[in-house]
């Protein structure tokens, strides 16, 4: 007979304890136990709580390999009545045996009603380093017990694959949102729209009366940032700025040569470059820039309030100064098919025809960024990487431990957006001038020329020419976060794969690329997506680009969402009257007859309101509380990474002090780990 010492840990949070019975096989090389009760008088698996128990082998079991957890209800009725909660979160047991070294079974996961869990012990092992029948066994029957729960299935055609949530049992507690959470999401959902209702805008199918009247909306919630845009929002270098910093900080690319259907001539930009200046000398210099929304060509649009809305596929020209000041607009033409329909429209203009053009462009920002940059880019494709990990890597594979915190709530988070946003009759469609059909086209057509390059943010800075153009701060602080990141990647990576070969001959990883590629970019070579890995280097990147897409261009195009929209001319997400076709004809009246009617206006502020910040229990970048992660070799990787990014932080905090208007979006401590908002 052996003695074992059995340490366990329950979460924190709300629920966490349980009331039912817990009890342990130990599994080795020689054999298992029976279950051993884990029992004391009273109640065992207090949320928060470490609890020691001892238990005795009635025969040798040989080197301990691995952990049966046994949980079933409690012979007697709970204090609390049969309907009770008994969900159980459990964090990790430690099995002290009679000799050697303790060993830690880390968990970090809801059990819920009677069933069994089995644990590893908590070194990272790929498949190979697994050389015994019964681990080989055990990471084949995890591997296939989630993948006959998490199903892929087509949410729209032409858009990556999802969760299949009919397949999870109401969502398992493992990926929705703890109760405290969901409250707080649920209230803060509430209270915003009570207020609207309260004060008769969110009902108001008609138009705003004035610019001034769309100043109540600044009253909704404080926003420095939201204060900052109203005051400045028709000045042209603010509205350039935004394609640097604003929510949107990925289509802005040096231009070279003009587009043939962008026919702007010197005599057109001579007051903006000065006497003796020309647009081929600027191009020459790399001093022009050019936002092209053409991705909204004759794309589908929606009536909102019984009336049709209008969409545009501007063109926008900047000029940077090669001897510094701010970037300034030089030329905007609201579709892709010049001629006299098509004005193009000069900071000379008019200043109603000149407002007017620029917030064309800023109504093409919302739809492009809001279907593409945040719907796409940093949602459904997190989606696929989180859902490809727990159906694809086992929980003791180093991958795995490397990228479950950035898929924390990215399933459940998304599972709410096909519910309350971009289902049919909800915000999309009743408030976008695109609807659910204009962003269904908008995806699919960028899923057709989507590019692994655009996802690895050095690299599309380059592709973009965008790397000297001073006060770009989403590259600065992106391109920091992404070497920390990928420093940290590397180091991890070196632990566990010591050759090319050993990238290559793990099936599990290749399986997790292959899910990646066929339901998240549906088999398209195309793409330039990998559907399978053979260097160290090539892992290293794309999990960078996991992980990164995951965390901080989640938060860099997500955060801002607010700030942009509160002042809703800076940013409508819809346009009633259709684009001006010469100049000389925008009035007051017609800019604001074009803008959002009030209850779109209401309806979209509530949304971006909600989405721009955690409700509690945040995971900032790099923070892992769940230590899945046991050996001494990975835990000093990540207190570097962590003392990386405090680094950054401290940088960009004082470079903000200097800043009329601080960028803090990329701030490493206002990154959250994963998609969960």
């Amino acid at each position: 007979m052996a003695k074992f010492r059995v340490r366990v840990s329950t979460g924190e949070a709300c629920g966490a304890g349980t009331w039912d019975k817990v009890s342990v096989s130990i599994v080795g090389t020689q054999g298992e136990s029976p279950p051993l009760p884990l029992d004391h008088l009273g109640k065992e698996f207090t949320a928060g709580a470490e609890e020691d128990f001892e238990v005795t082998l009635p025969e040798d079991v040989g080197r301990v390999l691995l952990l049966r957890v046994h949980k079933a209800p409690p012979p007697l009725p709970r204090p609390l009545g049969p309907l009770a909660p008994d969900a159980w979160f459990c964090r990790w047991f430690r099995l002290e045996p009679p000799l050697g070294s303790p060993l830690l079974f880390p968990c970090y996961q809801w059990l819920e009603g009677a069933g069994t869990l089995v644990l590893r012990e908590g070194a990272a092992k790929v498949s190979w380093a697994d050389d015994l029948p019964v681990l080989e066994r055990q990471r084949q029957e995890e591997l296939q017990a989630k993948q006959k729960m998490y199903w892929w299935k087509t949410y729209l055609p032409g858009w990556p694959h999802c969760l299949d949530e009919e397949t999870v049992k109401d969502l398992d507690l493992n990926v929705k949102y703890p109760v405290v959470k969901k409250t707080k999401f649920s209230l803060k959902l509430g209270s915003g729209v009570a207020e609207l209702k309260l004060k008769g805008l969110l009902d108001r199918t008609g138009l705003w009366r004035s610019l001034r009247e769309m100043k109540r909306m600044l009253n909704f919630r404080s926003s420095p940032v939201g204060e900052y845009v109203y005051k400045h929002w028709q000045e042209d270098s603010f509205f350039a700025s935004q394609f640097l910093n604003g929510l949107n900080p990925v289509l802005i690319r040096r231009c070279r040569l003009l587009p043939k259907n962008f026919p702007v001539t010197d005599a057109m930009v001579a007051p903006m470059l000065g006497p003796g200046n020309s647009l081929q000398a600027e191009l020459e210099k790399g001093s022009l820039f050019l936002v092209d929304h053409g991705i909204l060509s004759s794309i589908q649009t929606n009536v909102i309030n019984g009336r049709p809305q209008f969409s545009a596929a501007p063109m926008t020209l900047l000029y940077q100064h090669p001897r510094g000041g701010p970037l300034l607009p030089l030329a905007i033409q609201l579709s892709q098919t010049p001629g006299p329909n098509s004005p193009i429209f000069l900071p000379s203009d008019e200043k109603w025809d000149w407002l007017l053009a620029k917030t064309w462009v800023r109504n093409a920002e919302f739809s492009v960024h809001e279907a593409i940059t945040h719907l796409l880019h940093a949602h459904l494709l997190p989606e696929v990487f989180s859902l490809a990990t727990l159906r694809q890597l086992p929980q003791c594979h180093p991958l795995f431990k490397l990228l479950i915190p950035h898929t924390r709530y990215t399933l459940y988070i998304n599972t709410l957006a096909r519910e309350l946003l971009i289902a049919p009759g909800k915000v999309v469609d009743r408030s976008t001038g695109l609807g659910i059909g204009g962003f269904s086209e908008l995806i699919q057509r960028n899923m057709e020329q989507l590019n692994y390059s655009v996802l690895c943010l050095p690299e599309d800075i380059r592709d973009r020419g965008v790397e000297d153009i001073p006060g770009y701060y989403y590259r600065d602080d992106g391109l920091r976060v992404w070497e920390a990141v990928e420093q940290f990647v590397s180091e991890i990576i070196s632990i566990y794969y010591p050759s090319d070969e050993s990238v290559q001959d793990d099936q599990e990883l290749q399986a997790w690329v292959r899910d990646i590629f066929s339901n998240g970019f549906l088999g398209r070579e195309s793409s330039g997506m990998p559907s399978s890995l053979d260097t160290r280097e090539a892992l290293i990147r794309y999990t960078t680009m996991v992980i990164f897409t995951c965390s901080a261009k989640h938060t860099a195009v997500s955060s801002g969402q607010f700030d942009s929209c509160v002042w809703m001319p800076n940013l409508p997400s819809t346009m009633q009257l259709p684009p001006p076709t010469a100049k000389g004809q925008a009035r007051p009246e017609g800019f604001v007859a074009t803008l959002p009617p009030v209850n779109a206006t209401c309806d979209i502020i509530i949304a971006l309101w909600l989405l721009s910040k955690e409700p509690g229990d945040r995971r900032p970048l790099g923070i892992y509380p769940d230590e899945y992660f046991t050996e001494e070799a990975p835990r000093r990787s990540i207190a570097t990474f962590q003392s990386h990014l405090a680094q950054i932080s401290r940088d960009i905090r004082k470079r903000n002090q200097d800043l009329k208007l601080p960028y803090t979006y990329l701030d490493p401590p206002l990154i959250e780990n994963s998609v969960s908002i």
